[in-house]
């Protein structure tokens, strides 16, 4: 054990990598957290599945692109350490690499003082192998979970092919039982958002919230946008209706075109934007045919420049959002730190994010028609709406990415660690 080195963190996770011109690289967001990562741990230690090359063509083809950042070009480079792990979610795959990988994981427990492990399913995602693992050489972890995703998977399951569909439901059980028995046995629960806190945090000894933030304090919108963006509504100009994210059923999309459609019937001047694309996006532009409202609603598709999608935030009057699943969207928060007020669907996660100052208006899940006419109230009620862009701005201050990336490292470092 003197062979660890001090101040180091092992993280498992399902972010694939992927090799760009010879080198490993990863998606930007995941790069920029590693930067924050690097900030607070002398040495970073990096796992997660290595994406084939057919598989990451074939993804990009029908979800949402990804921009990939070659490693060696990250300023802490040399602070950090990668190690790719099998690329297997089929129980086949997986049973053969099981015994080869589960020894990997294990030398690079013994090599790190910090371990944190992100949990999803049982079959492909390593970091669940690693956390038993740390069971049995008894080892403290942090288990980090993003989405409860066994409701995911329930409340998409009608959209899937029916061989995938009746896979997923008969594992829903066991996914269920293997998260919870991991986080039993963790020392710290990191769950994204309060949908992950509720559903995992009564199984957890030390259980904290935290949120996905990539934004910046220089990121946060100045006084003179808000103005400029209340004096619009005063003047009766257009509302300014965006969302940023994937075109896929867990999102809403069509909930969302039909949410347009209907304040365009009630008279609105609308002018909606929704930044991204994904499997749904061509039958969103058929929709918007269909309903005639393609001249109020611009699909812009893929947008891989950050500071132009927090602009358009900016410019907007109103975050609309028709989210299905318990998930905690990052698009959320970059809104409210945008001065956006984010207005859709009800869960704990939007209400967390607006509890301090406001900045929010949800109506419950799935019900579209009375989104819509919150979003027509809001339009006539401009004085109410300009309160909202005020009070998310003021809500959006509490999240820029250093503050939160220091706050889970001390969590992980207080809680997680081997002690010398």
């Amino acid at each position: 054990m003197n062979k660890i080195p001090k101040n180091s963190l092992l993280l498992v996770n399902s972010v694939p990598l992927r090799e760009i011109d010879g080198q490993l690289g990863l998606d930007d967001q995941t790069c920029a957290g590693l930067v924050r990562w690097a900030e607070n741990f002398e040495r970073v230690v990096i796992a997660g599945p290595s994406l084939p090359e057919h598989i990451a063509v074939t993804k990009e083809s029908s979800t949402a692109r990804t921009v990939w950042q070659p490693l060696t070009d990250l300023p802490c480079a040399d602070q950090l350490e990668f190690v790719p792990l099998p690329y297997a979610y089929k129980l086949r795959d997986f049973t053969k690499v099981y015994a080869k990988t589960r020894r990997l994981l294990q030398e690079k427990i013994h090599q790190n003082q910090y371990l944190c492990f992100v949990i999803a399913r049982p079959i492909g995602d390593w970091g669940g192998i690693a956390a038993l693992e740390a069971i049995k050489l008894g080892r403290p972890y942090t288990a980090w979970l993003d989405r409860v995703e066994y409701e995911v998977i329930s409340r998409t399951l009608q959209s899937l092919p029916l061989v995938s569909r009746t896979k997923e439901f008969l594992q829903l059980p066991l996914m269920k039982r293997y998260q919870q028995y991991l986080i039993r046995q963790s020392s710290l629960g990191l769950f994204q958002g309060q949908d992950c806190y509720q559903a995992y945090s009564p199984f957890c000894k030390q259980p904290h919230c935290i949120y996905d933030v990539h934004t910046k304090k220089s990121d946060q919108i100045d006084e003179s946008s808000i103005d400029l963006k209340i004096e619009s509504l005063k003047s009766n100009e257009p509302l300014l209706i965006c969302y940023v994210g994937r075109a896929a059923d867990m999102k809403g999309p069509f909930d969302w075109l039909h949410i347009i459609h209907r304040i365009c019937q009630a008279g609105v001047n609308v002018k909606a934007t929704w930044v991204g694309d994904g499997p749904l996006l061509l039958k969103m532009k058929s929709l918007t045919q269909e309903l005639g409202i393609a001249d109020h609603v611009n699909l812009v598709g893929f947008v891989d420049d950050q500071t132009k999608i927090l602009q358009t935030m900016r410019e907007n009057h109103i975050f609309l959002f028709c989210h299905k699943t318990p998930e905690s969207p990052r698009c959320l928060i970059e809104s409210i730190v945008s001065g956006c007020p984010i207005v859709g669907y009800d869960s704990s996660y939007c209400q967390d994010l607006v509890s301090r100052y406001g900045g929010g208006a949800f109506v419950p899940m799935n019900d579209w028609q009375k989104l819509a006419d919150l979003v027509i109230e809001l339009n006539l009620n401009r004085a109410r709406l300009s309160r909202l862009i005020q009070s998310a701005a003021l809500s959006g201050q509490f999240f820029d990415e250093k503050t939160v990336y220091q706050q889970r490292s001390d969590l992980i470092q207080k809680y997680s660690g081997f002690t010398f």
